[in-house]
């Protein structure tokens, strides 16, 4: 980057199935955010709100709903972004520009999605629109059912990846635990998540239920600001890369299996921060699905290709392991609250990088990679985030 930038605030709601309106999540990460950050309203020179909804919620025009946190806040500029559930990276990186291009100094970014009003197949049909609808067959299928094709495209590739998917599920599971604003707090053995049965249904074949991440309420938000205006070391936290790749809509005009656009994306924060796989002390990456985070595993290059199950199997990827993955919970057990994903993710990883983790801490995180996606890999942003010690 041509300037440095950093993290200097957090805001996370509770997530799960909530009663709060969408407006109401909003204000309280965002105040929270700038509390921490001690920014007040007047000083935020712009706002940016990652927020899909798909007719999830009658906020068609949600952007400005943030001015409702601060009567300064009216006449700041405001804008949403969508990117499928990358949304809420994809408002970091219009935060990001935003301060590079010298167009501000402080950015206040929020993620929000309100979803559990709406049945499963209102969710499921709202979600799928983030599909290539230009094709029948492939407007056809679910975001389950997509996931289960990877599932058994990576089985006939490479074997079969079933127990390794159940084991991700049941670790994600361990590590929310220890979050407190996880939606599901209750642990699941290897063995729950591996077997078909009336608690554990078959999804989309080979998918089960605890293959699937969560239907999710919540907000996040973080206060962005330039190197000149970003308070004192000890309470920030450096960018070191954010990365965007964007990869074919159509499916069928890429070999998913091969995750190439997050691997492209990843690659890329590595080399922009001068680090390698081996510098990163924890990840929290989207695992919409465990396949997902199967994938993922070897597209940071834990693992090699078709190989991802070693790094849980090893313990690279396990709470204590090298490079600990979804210590939070993940969109597995912590939730997905669709635009909320990408700007909690950041907002852990600072807390991580500031040593305010509480029990999901990896002790002495130098460096956090963040991987957000949407779509089946379509939108693929990754971001390094490095501590900045006192």
């Amino acid at each position: 980057m041509s300037q440095d930038i950093y993290i200097t605030g957090a805001g996370h709601t509770k997530f799960g199935r909530l009663q709060d309106s969408l407006e109401a999540l909003i204000v309280e990460s965002a105040r929270e955010a700038m509390e921490e950050a001690q920014t007040a309203p007047s000083q935020i020179d712009a706002v940016f709100l990652g927020h899909f909804n798909s007719g999830l919620v009658k906020d068609g025009f949600a952007s400005s709903l943030i001015h409702q946190a601060h009567p300064d806040f009216r006449f700041t500029p405001a804008a949403r972004c969508e990117n499928a559930c990358a949304s809420g990276a994809a408002a970091i990186h219009a935060g990001i520009n935003a301060i590079l291009a010298g167009k501000a100094k402080t950015v206040l970014v929020v993620g929000a999605e309100k979803m559990t009003h709406r049945s499963t197949p209102d969710v499921t049909e709202a979600l799928a629109g983030a599909g290539y609808q230009n094709d029948e067959a492939e407007a056809a299928l679910s975001f389950p059912q997509v996931f289960g094709l990877a599932a058994r495209a990576y089985a006939e590739r490479h074997g079969d990846p079933l127990a390794d998917m159940a084991r991700i599920a049941s670790k994600n599971h361990s590590n929310a635990m220890d979050n407190p604003l996880a939606q599901m707090q209750r642990p699941m053995s290897f063995e729950a998540c591996n077997e078909v049965g009336e608690k554990n249904p078959l999804i989309a074949p080979p998918l089960r239920l605890t293959d699937c991440s969560l239907v999710t309420d919540g907000a996040a938000a973080i206060v962005l600001q330039a190197a000149d205006v970003a308070g004192d070391a000890g309470k920030r936290v450096k960018i070191a890369a954010a990365e965007h790749v964007s990869d074919y809509l159509p499916m069928s005009r890429r070999d998913f299996v091969a995750f190439e656009g997050p691997a492209r994306a990843i690659a890329q924060a590595y080399a922009a921060a001068g680090l390698s796989v081996a510098d990163i002390d924890f990840a929290e990456v989207h695992d919409c699905f465990t396949i997902a985070e199967l994938l993922v595993y070897e597209a940071m290059g834990l693992a090699p290709a078709g190989r991802g199950g070693q790094a849980i199997a090893e313990g690279t990827v396990l709470k204590g392991g090298r490079t600990p993955v979804n210590l939070s919970g993940g969109l597995k057990a912590k939730g997905h609250p669709v635009g909320a994903t990408g700007v909690s993710m950041h907002a852990l990883g600072f807390r991580q990088l500031t040593n305010q983790a509480g029990g999901m801490q990896a002790e002495g995180a130098e460096h956090g990679l963040l991987f957000n996606m949407g779509g089946a890999a379509v939108a693929n942003y990754a971001t390094i985030l490095q501590a900045d010690r006192a």
